[in-house]
């Protein structure tokens, strides 16, 4: 038999490999009758920053005697563990006529593939992107040299925008599909650790492998990769799919086609827009980049711990809300360890974003500081008007910025007194390539957007001693948080205007991360099985 055990908390300076004799003392019986365990679940308590704790939930198989002496109990705490039976996916009745189209290769159209490819479906997928490898050499070009593709980029091509990211796997979505999630991660080389801590992360350098993986997979299964690939017609009949376009001139026939692509496809939105699929402004947020000493991250959090071996560099997430003027302000995409990144799409544009490799090792902290903005800003009832919104902000830095994809960056001192800065010489170790320009923030973003910044900044310093440093330097701007629409689909995962498409993921504005945006693809590759039968 298998118990749950909760709560069971060791000293950092006592965790170690084994933890069979606090696993013991959590359940009152001798070490001896542990059989063995399994980690479900590790997370950091550092409430106190006197004493840090490991705090795990694990699964522990128990000796006969073991489980002799709970049975005496009348009330040993434990639960007892029962596999959970895999939901079968009964494939529909309806013929398909084509292969089902899937267009994106980030994790939401990776993971709707690998769920068709599965169930004998053999998908198609088009990224407008190149492979990882072509992509990663394509972004160094643009961030060393200044020279952007346009169509492979930090924002386009296979992995996603999360490749060129920290990699996190967090998630608030409670699904039984975000373990599958992780096990293929870990199949496709990813750190098994991702199955238990509290804070998964990959890591850029790992999640490139592991995304390569996967498509090694789905080919396997039978599934085809078609990269440079960019859907830019769909073809209709009868109100329903019944081909795409792609790269303007070659007609692919299908009756299913998934879209996951990913939240900054502007010309794809504006293509599904003209062909009748339903589109719906969704609120975002927007603001900056800022950046700290690793060590001062990890002080303000760890105290006298700071620097430990076993607990790496520190994160942080504050959230700041202002009832009158109705907005909120939190950190997002917080990169311990890591770099801040060139990540446009669109020429004459600076947009910013965070990275980190798996070991976080850079010496330097960064994390988005954003504000909410909602369909009301964007001052136009159309729904694309959030995508030109995004785009006079990001036009405005980059002319801020010298017209040459420097960013616009302010040291926080100056931004809270509402001077611009005049050098950056005080913070030596910003990380934003190709370059910085010192300038005023306060020219690159809405006036209530800064306004909450000064507001948020101050009150994250009494949260967190040290956030408002003067030398912290803030990069603008940041605009790419989540998708700027969303394209309406029904119970059954369908476009409401166009019978055969199916919006999944981020992109779509079904999600908001990697694992809740494969997760969504899965679950719209399973409304396809269970409508059509696979061809034969």
């Amino acid at each position: 038999m298998v118990y749950r055990v909760n709560e069971v908390r060791v000293d950092i300076d006592r965790d170690g490999s084994d933890i069979s004799r606090e696993i013991a003392k959590k359940i009152s019986l001798p070490v001896e009758e542990i059989v063995d365990y399994k980690i479900v679940r590790k997370a950091l308590d550092a409430r106190k920053k006197d004493r840090l704790l490991f705090v795990y939930t694990v699964d522990v198989t128990l000796s006969a005697k073991g489980i002799k002496i709970l049975s005496r109990r009348r009330n040993s705490g434990l639960t007892q563990v029962f596999s959970e039976p895999q939901t079968e996916i009964l494939p529909g009745n309806m013929s398909l006529k084509g292969r089902p189209v899937v267009v994106g290769a980030g994790p939401s159209g990776i993971f709707a593939a690998l769920t068709l490819a599965r169930h004998g479906y053999r998908p198609l997928v088009f990224e407008r992107g190149q492979d990882v490898e072509t992509r990663t050499r394509e972004v160094q070009e643009f961030w060393v040299n200044r020279l952007l593709s346009t169509e492979s980029n930090v924002q386009f091509g296979e992995g996603g925008a999360g490749t060129f990211s920290d990699g996190k796997l967090t998630t608030r979505i409670n699904d039984s599909r975000v373990r599958k999630v992780l096990e293929d991660f870990v199949e496709a080389g990813a750190p098994e650790e991702i199955l238990y801590l509290h804070k998964p992360h990959i890591g850029t350098d790992k999640l490139k492998i592991v995304v390569k993986n996967l498509r090694f997979l789905l080919q396997d299964l039978g599934g085809t990769v078609c990269f440079g690939s960019k859907v830019t017609g769909l073809l209709t009949e009868g109100g329903r799919i019944s081909g795409v376009v792609v790269n303007g001139t070659e007609e692919i026939s299908t009756e299913v086609v998934i879209m996951a692509i990913g939240h900054s496809a502007r010309d794809t939105y504006e293509m599904l827009h003209k062909s009748g699929c339903p589109v719906e402004q969704k609120a975002f947020a927007i603001g900056v980049r800022i950046e700290h000493p690793q060590e001062l991250i990890d002080s303000a959090q760890y105290g006298k711990f700071a620097g430990h071996p076993k607990l790496g560099a520190a994160d942080y997430q504050l959230v700041y809300k202002n009832s009158e003027l109705d907005r909120a302000a939190y950190t997002f995409c917080m990169c311990p360890g890591g770099h801040v990144v060139a990540a446009a799409s669109e020429e004459s544009a600076v947009v910013t974003n965070g990275m980190s490799d798996y070991a976080r090792d850079s010496g330097v902290a960064n994390s988005a500081v954003v504000v909410s903005v909602k369909p009301e800003d964007f001052m136009s009832g159309h729904p694309l008007a959030g995508i030109e919104f995004q785009r006079k902000w990001e036009e405005t830095a980059f002319k801020v910025g010298g017209s040459n994809y420097n960013a616009p960056a302010q040291l926080s001192g100056d931004f809270l007194a509402g001077r611009a800065s005049t050098g950056l010489e005080e913070a030596p170790w910003a990380t934003y390539k190709p370059g910085l320009t010192p300038a005023d923030l306060h020219d690159c973003l809405p006036g209530y957007v800064t306004t909450m910044l000064e507001e948020a900044i101050r009150d994250f310093d009494r949260k967190l001693k040290g956030f408002a440093l003067p030398e912290a330097v803030l990069t603008g701007v940041e605009t790419r948080t989540s998708a700027p629409v969303r394209l309406v689909r029904n119970e059954t995962k369908e476009s409401e205007g166009l019978g055969g498409l199916y919006p999944a993921g981020e992109g779509a504005g079904y999600a908001g991360g990697i694992v809740s945006a494969a997760v969504d693809g899965m679950r719209v590759a399973e409304a396809v099985i269970q409508r059509y039968r696979k061809e034969v």
